[in-house]
C-alpha cells in the first residue's frame, strides 16, 4: 500500500487518488494511525541529512533573504522538532467517532451525534516545509486524506518529505498527495474541485489568501495575516512589558503571530517609549511612530509612521508605536486595524484586562503574555493546520478537532413517521 510521489500524474488524477484513499483512512483504528505516525517520526529523523540536502537546493535557488529565508530553512534541530511534533500528535486523543451528544426522543428513537473525518483536505502554503509534516500528521490522525500544494521555493524539501512519509508501511496510496508547485494551474484546479476536495486551507500572504477565498468553489478555512498588537497599559510592570514586547517582535519576526504594533498609554509614554525604543533598536528593529512617539524619541532613529503603517503586516524587524489615551482607545484602534489574529495587553489592572479580553475582536487575546503563543503546539495541539481568523467553522490555532465534521446516527425499532 506504500507509494513514492507519482510526479507523472495530473492534478485531477491525484485528487481522485486522494478521494479513494479517504475511505480507507477512515477505516484505520486509532492504534493503527498512532503506530504509523510514530514510524513517520522515526523516518524523518533517520533522513535528517537527506532532508537538509534537499532544503539546501531550495535555499540556493529561492532568492529569498532575511526573515523569509529563515522560514524556508531546515536544520537538524528544526527537523527533529518536526519529528517530535508528529509524536506529540500521535499521543493526543483521537477525536474521530467521539460521541458529542446522545439522547432518546419520546417515541423511543435514539439519536447520537459523532465526529467524523472531513474527507479530503487541501492545503496551499508558501515557503515553510515544516507545514508539510504538521499537516500530514494532523490529517492522518483524523482519518483525512491530504492534498498538499506548497510553494515553489520549497519544492525540493516538500518532495523529499512527502517521499519519506508516503513510504511508511500502512499509509494508503493517495493518502498524501503533493501537487506541482511551479504553476498556479494546480492551485486553480484544487480550489475548484467540488466533489473531490471537502475543504481547502490557504496559508501565506494576503495575496494568496485573497485569491483562494475569492475564487474557490470548495469550502475554505481562511488563515489570516497577523497584524498583531501589544497594548502597554498605565499600570503595567515595565520590566514585564519589555520582555513581552521584545519576545513578540524579535523571537521570529517572519511569522504571523509576531507583534507588529505597540500601543502605549499616554500616562506612561514619556517614561516607557524612549526605554522600549532603545531596546528595540538594540535588537535591530526599525521603529516607526506617531507624532507623539517621534517627539518622545529625541535623538533616536524613529521614522514617522504613515496611515498605511497601521494596517501593514511587516513580517520583519519593524514595529510601529502609537500613544493612546487608555484601554478604550487601544481597543478601538486594534479592532479597526488588526487582522483579527492575536493581540495582547500588559497591565496590572484586572478591570482593564477583562475589558480588553472581552472587547478585542481577535482569535486570540492575551493578558500579560506574548502573542507568540498563538500556535497549535503551544496550545497543546501537537501541531496546527494554521491560525484561523474567521469565525466559521473554527477560529484561532486549529488542529485535530477542527479537522472533523459530524453526523447523526439514528437508531430505531421499526419507527415510521406519522
Amino acid at each position: 500500500m506504500t507509494t513514492i510521489v507519482a510526479t507523472s500524474l495530473s492534478t485531477r488524477d491525484k485528487l481522485l487518488r486522494a478521494r479513494e484513499a479517504s475511505s480507507r483512512l477512515a477505516q484505520l483504528s486509532t492504534a493503527q494511525k498512532n503506530a504509523i505516525l510514530m514510524v513517520m517520526a522515526d523516518s524523518i529523523e533517520t533522513n535528517v541529512e537527506n532532508i537538509i540536502e534537499a532544503n539546501r537546493k531550495d535555499l540556493e535557488s529561492s532568492g529569498l533573504a532575511g526573515a523569509m529565508r529563515d522560514r524556508l530553512l531546515l536544520d537538524a534541530d528544526r527537523i527533529r522538532l518536526m519529528a517530535a511534533g508528529v509524536r506529540d500528535v500521535a499521543k493526543l486523543p483521537d477525536p474521530t467517532f467521539e460521541t458529542l451528544g446522545e439522547w432518546v426522543r419520546p417515541n423511543g428513537l435514539r439519536i447520537r451525534k459523532i465526529r467524523v473525518p472531513l474527507g479530503v483536505v487541501g492545503i496551499i502554503y508558501e515557503s515553510r516545509p515544516n507545514v508539510t509534516v504538521d499537516t500530514v500528521a494532523l490529517t492522518f490522525k483524523t482519518g483525512n486524506a491530504v492534498v498538499l500544494r506548497g510553494g515553489k521555493e520549497a519544492a525540493h524539501s516538500n518532495r523529499r518529505l512527502v517521499e519519506i512519509l508516503t513510504q511508511v508501511v500502512g499509509v494508503p496510496e493517495g493518502a498524501i498527495e503533493l501537487l506541482d508547485s511551479f504553476t498556479r494551474d494546480s492551485v486553480h484546479e484544487l480550489i475548484k474541485a467540488r466533489g473531490l476536495i471537502d475543504v481547502v486551507i490557504p496559508r501565506g500572504g494576503p495575496e494568496l489568501i485573497s485569491y483562494v477565498t475569492e475564487n474557490a468553489t470548495v469550502p475554505v478555512i481562511e488563515t489570516g495575516a497577523g497584524n498583531c498588537h501589544i497594548f502597554v497599559d498605565y499600570s503595567a510592570d515595565l520590566g514585564m512589558a519589555d520582555h513581552i514586547v521584545i519576545n513578540a517582535k524579535i523571537q521570529r519576526p517572519s511569522v504571523c503571530n509576531a507583534a507588529e504594533k505597540l500601543l502605549v498609554h499616554e500616562r506612561i509614554a514619556a517614561e516607557y517609549i524612549p526605554r522600549i525604543i532603545r531596546k528595540l533598536i538594540d535588537h535591530g528593529v526599525e521603529v516607526r511612530g506617531d507624532e507623539a512617539t517621534v517627539r518622545l524619541a529625541t535623538g533616536m532613529s524613529v521614522v514617522a509612521a504613515t496611515a498605511a503603517d497601521w494596517g501593514e503586516e511587516y513580517l520583519r524587524l519593524c514595529m510601529a508605536i502609537r500613544v493612546v489615551s487608555g484601554v478604550a482607545e487601544a481597543i478601538t484602534h486594534i479592532n479597526r486595524y488588526s487582522t483579527k489574529h492575536s493581540e495582547a495587553i500588559v497591565t496590572n489592572d484586572e478591570q482593564n484586562a477583562q475589558l480588553f479580553l472581552r472587547q478585542v475582536d481577535s482569535a486570540a487575546v492575551y493578558w500579560n503574555a506574548s502573542t507568540r503563543f498563538s500556535d497549535g503546539g503551544e496550545f497543546g495541539f501537537g501541531a496546527e493546520m494554521g491560525v484561523s481568523t474567521q469565525k466559521l467553522h473554527c477560529r484561532g490555532p486549529f488542529a485535530l478537532a477542527e479537522l472533523t465534521s459530524s453526523k447523526y446516527e439514528v437508531i430505531g425499532h421499526g419507527h415510521v413517521r406519522q
